[in-house]
C-alpha cells in the first residue's frame, strides 16, 4: 500500500502562483509514474499532469506552459507548481501513484482562483 497526502493548496487571486505538494509513504517500490488530477465542481476528473521514473513529462494542453511538475525522490515528494493561475484553474487536486500496475490516490487539495 502506498500513503499520499497533499498539501499547498489555498486560494490565490488570477495571475498568482501556488505550490503543490504530495509526499508517499508505505511500499513506494515498483511506482513508475506520479502525477495530478483535477477535478472541479460538475465536471470529471482530468489529468493535469504526470511524471514517469525516468523522469519524462507529460501536461495537459490547458497548463501547458504555466505549470510544472517535478519530483524528489530522496523525499518521495511530488510537486506541482502552478503559475499564471486563471479562475478556470479552480479544482480539487488530487495525487496519485501507480504501482504494479494499481492507482493510488491522496486525499485532494482545494485550489480556488479568483477572478
Amino acid at each position: 500500500q502506498v500513503q499520499l497526502v497533499e498539501s499547498g493548496g489555498g486560494l490565490v487571486q488570477a495571475g498568482g502562483s501556488l505550490r503543490l505538494s504530495c509526499s508517499a509513504s508505505g511500499s513506494t517500490l515498483g511506482i513508475t509514474a506520479r502525477g495530478w488530477y483535477r477535478q472541479a465542481p460538475g465536471n470529471q476528473r482530468e489529468l493535469v499532469a504526470y511524471i514517469t521514473s525516468n523522469d519524462s513529462t507529460n501536461y495537459a494542453d490547458s497548463v501547458k506552459g504555466r505549470f510544472t511538475i517535478s519530483r524528489d525522490s530522496a523525499k518521495n515528494t511530488l510537486y506541482l507548481q502552478m503559475n499564471s493561475l486563471k479562475p478556470e484553474d479552480t479544482a480539487v487536486y488530487y495525487c496519485y501513484v501507480r504501482r504494479w500496475g494499481s492507482l493510488y490516490w491522496g486525499q485532494g487539495t482545494q485550489v480556488t482562483v479568483s477572478s
